[in-house]
């Protein structure tokens, strides 16, 4: 009785509609995986041919998911999040990497949407690695190896502050943020040291 509850909840939302290429044959609940929400928004209703290709990537026809370049506009987060796993794995045809650049996520729908790793291969990751080539990590600590100038703030940061609970630069593995002496900033890896 619950999933027919939720089947008829989100045939109102979608219009009865497939949320990813918006055909209305063959309709079902699809719950997305590693989301960190419950009941409807964890779940899209999608078409049988959506529903193969994700679960089966050897029947992938990169042509079909052209449909998420209007797709990929939803307000729901679970079209976005399966918008940008799917586009993720299909980079290599170039056309998707397009749209990916132009997807917008908030911080937590990226990291659910980046849950499964999908499209990812370990040599595309991007990796931010301090000046001794030590792995860093969001909320790792690191200590200043050289004086800073912190430009627009007027001040040096110095060599040996430490910077606690950092975060990375997602597009750029050069960059890390953190904050000295109460100023958000922008940190070049090379001159951090993990401590």
């Amino acid at each position: 009785m619950k999933q027919m509850s939720k089947l008829k909840e989100l045939q109102d939302r979608s219009g009865t509609v497939c949320e990813l290429c918006n055909t209305n044959e063959n309709l079902s609940v699809y719950d997305i995986p590693e989301s960190p929400n419950v009941g409807l928004d964890s779940s899209i209703l999608i078409c049988s041919t959506c529903k193969e290709q994700i679960e089966d990537t050897s029947t992938m026809d990169p042509n079909h998911w052209r449909c998420l370049n209007d797709s990929m506009w939803s307000q729901v987060p679970g079209v976005k999040v399966m918008a940008y796993r799917m586009l993720n794995r299909l980079k290599s045809e170039g056309w998707p990497q397009d749209l990916l650049d132009m997807l917008y996520l908030d911080d937590d729908t990226i990291a659910w949407a980046g849950a499964t790793g999908d499209g990812e291969d370990e040599s595309s990751l991007i990796k931010h690695l301090d000046s001794n080539g030590a792995l860093l990590q969001v909320g790792d600590n690191v200590v200043l190896i050289k004086d800073l100038n912190v430009k627009g703030a007027n001040f040096t940061a110095k060599r040996g502050t430490a910077v606690r609970n950092i975060s990375l630069v997602h597009d750029n593995a050069e960059h890390i943020e953190g904050k000295i002496s109460g100023q958000h900033i922008v940190i070049l890896t090379k001159f951090v040291k993990k401590s």
